[in-house]
């Protein structure tokens, strides 16, 4: 079971990693941080890349602390150094576009606290009602109807596949899908939204 978890808690580290650029960004409003930096002569989206690459590269931290712990714990790779990296950043990846659906609700919300609760409310059921527990086929019908369109199932189908052997094309190409989608519309969405910042 550790073998087939631990791919999963690597996606899901970095989701929940990701939430965190809500409250920061939040409090970085509320506290006029922001207001400081867009009195500065540097591009809008400076901020926006700076938080969300720097929230990147803490978690990109926590996946390795995570790998590290699950070899203490018997977990091993099994399909070669080169898949193993690609697993990990695949994870990465995933977690980096979160963080910028992460960064438009920290600027829509403005308040820590109910950044802390939107953050994290969404991300449940996508973690939950996915592959990364249980095999979707064990799930009830109603529920693999959602798990099979929840875009943490291909991203945890291809960690898993790339640490343990087996299929990865498909769920590869159907993660990268969803991490083009989210970034194109959520860095437009996040960029636009730090302009109207009153």
């Amino acid at each position: 079971y550790t073998q087939y978890l631990l791919p999963g808690f690597l996606v899901q580290i970095v989701l929940f990693g990701s939430a965190q650029t809500s409250v920061g960004l939040a409090e970085d409003l509320s506290r006029g941080m922001i207001d400081r930096f867009r009195s500065l002569p540097m591009a809008r989206p400076a901020v926006l890349a700076g938080r969300t690459v720097a929230d990147t590269l803490r978690y990109t931290f926590l996946v390795v602390l995570m790998i590290g712990v699950g070899y203490a714990i018997g977990f091993r790779f099994q399909n070669g150094a080169v898949p193993a990296i690609a697993a990990a950043v695949i994870a990465v990846l995933f977690g980096f576009a979160f963080t910028w659906v992460s960064a438009f609700i920290g600027m829509s919300v403005k308040d820590v606290e109910t950044a802390q609760v939107a953050g994290f409310v969404w991300i449940f059921p996508l973690v939950f009602a996915s592959s990364m527990f249980v095999p979707i086929a064990t799930m009830p019908d109603w529920l693999q109807a959602f798990a099979k369109i929840n875009p943490v199932t291909p991203t945890v189908d291809t960690v898993r596949a790339l640490s343990l052997g087996g299929p990865w094309a498909t769920p590869l190409w159907q993660s990268l899908a969803w991490i083009g989608g989210i970034l194109l519309v959520f860095v437009s969405l996040s960029v636009g939204r730090y302009r109207r910042i009153p």
